[in-house]
């Protein structure tokens, strides 16, 4: 059920309830498979029984419905896949955060002076003093390889030792036959401690000798706990998914939260490529 916090310009909604305030707002008519979501939105009071908005929506919806640059987080780890983002608008920022097995998403407003440490708290960037040295600070190889290992963590027994968990991961590795050594066994302790692998993308309309696009930017990082954050430089960001390959090089590099607080900022456009999307 849609649920909100006005205390702090919270509200808790699945796909389908955005999608008929989408509707609503726009003036469109309201196609009958969203009839439920339409109901649990007048039902807590988020729509009007004469399909007006609440007004504590205005401020979401305008920024949902014209956002001027879209900000992706996808995140992967051992609890599944959770999407998060960002949209900046004329007048405010909204945030949507995902939880693991809940089908609402909580969208909040953003005080735009914050929103670089809104996106690092969605990452989950902590600085880690304490994190272990490791034999080498850069990982090369293969896309397949590293999918190989990911499928040797899948077939790990429930309730199997850290050790156990490796040599699964180091079989997955070692059928793959691409890496070898201390490359090898620094890739499945990463593997093995990785507590979830993000990508974060920027999109903001643009334009170049007259033609209108797309402009974006994006990066990769692999949070893998006591042996810190690693940058992947390799296969780069942003680039479609259909571009990568088994054989596609890979590269992580070791970095610091530091590193990467600079990576998010330099995410976001400048602020003449924000007034030329704005134009548009």
């Amino acid at each position: 059920m849609p649920s909100f916090d006005v205390s702090r310009s919270r509200f808790r909604l699945a796909d389908e309830h955005v999608t008929v305030l989408s509707e609503l707002a726009a003036g469109q008519e309201m196609p009958a498979e969203f009839a439920t979501a339409h109901r649990e939105l007048v039902e807590c009071g988020l729509v009007h029984r004469d399909g007006k908005l609440s007004h504590l929506l205005l401020p979401l919806m305008r920024t949902v419905l014209s956002p001027v640059v879209v900000i992706s987080l996808e995140a992967a780890g051992r609890q599944g896949k959770l999407h998060h983002g960002m949209m900046i608008g004329q007048d405010d920022v909204v945030a949507h955060e995902a939880w693991p097995g809940a089908t609402e998403a909580e969208y909040s407003l953003v005080e735009p002076k914050t929103l670089v440490w809104k996106l690092a708290d969605m990452a989950g960037l902590q600085q880690s003093p304490t994190a272990r040295e490791t034999a080498l600070p850069v990982v090369e190889t293969t896309v397949g390889t590293v999918e190989a290992g990911l499928t040797g963590l899948e077939t790990v027994p429930p309730g199997s030792s850290a050790e156990q968990e490796r040599a699964h991961i180091g079989q997955g590795l070692s059928a793959a036959g691409t890496l070898t050594g201390p490359a090898a066994a620094l890739l499945a302790e990463l593997i093995s401690e990785l507590r979830s692998s993000w990508r974060m993308t920027a999109a903001w309309q643009s334009g170049h000798d007259g033609r209108q696009g797309v402009e974006g930017r994006g990066f990769a990082v692999w949070d893998c706990g006591p042996l810190g954050y690693w940058l992947r430089e390799l296969p780069e960001e942003p680039l479609p998914a259909d571009r990568i390959t088994p054989q596609s090089p890979f590269r992580l590099v070791r970095v610091d939260a530091r590193t990467i607080w600079t990576r998010i900022t330099d995410l976001l456009p400048g602020e003449g490529e924000i007034r030329r999307a704005e134009a548009r």
